[in-house]
């Protein structure tokens, strides 16, 4: 049996090298057409789209051309991870914006007055602006009005620590105003010693 002329020309070496184009050629398009079915899986959720963009496929190149323009631009998993974040941040902001009574364990909101299920009252009003106050705020952030009955805490910490250095420091400089004087009088009494040793004693 002769063997098949590629382009009339009769030679082993072409007709092999022709044979391998042909087999290359062909494992490519079965894989783009494995791979056009594989991604749509992974972006598509419709099962219709998926088979559709997969025979688009099977037009040689031009399918799989055509579904890498009109895929869609992110993965199933991409889109489930992003929901589930904004469902978190959206529930982080739903525990800020609520808390618990502290006598009856209810939840609150942070702007009420009074507690619906005990009826304690949780916060006090601003007398300016009657908006609710926390009880730390020694100043309205809302009209910028002081809040009667609490004096800011910070200044009375640092009244009494510098009050509390103050009176380290008095016995410290009293001890040293002392020793000041000591030094002194320490000094001139092994001078006047010395000054009375060298007088020469009087001749009869």
């Amino acid at each position: 049996m002769l063997p098949l002329a590629y382009f009339g020309i009769e030679s082993s070496g072409l007709n092999l090298a022709v044979d391998l184009l042909i087999l290359f050629v062909v494992v490519f398009y079965l894989s783009l057409v494995y791979w056009t079915y594989a991604d749509a899986r992974r972006r598509i959720v419709d099962p219709m789209l998926i088979g559709c963009a997969t025979a688009a496929s099977l037009f040689p190149f031009v399918g799989t051309i055509v579904y890498m323009i009109l895929r869609p631009p992110e993965y199933l998993e991409d889109v489930r991870e992003r929901e589930l974040e904004v469902q978190a941040a959206e529930a982080r902001l739903h525990q800020l914006d609520q808390a618990l009574c502290p006598h009856c364990d209810y939840r609150v909101e942070r702007d009420f007055v009074r507690c619906p299920s005990c009826l304690r009252k949780l916060k006090e009003r601003c007398g300016s602006c009657s908006r609710p106050l926390d009880q730390a705020w020694t100043i309205c952030p809302y009209c910028e009005a002081d809040v009667p009955g609490i004096a800011p805490p910070r200044t009375r910490r640092r009244r009494a620590s510098v009050e509390s250095d103050l009176e380290l420091d008095a016995p410290l400089t009293a001890q040293e105003d002392v020793e000041g004087e000591i030094a002194p009088v320490a000094a001139v009494e092994p001078a006047t010693r010395s000054g009375r040793a060298r007088r020469p004693r009087p001749t009869p």
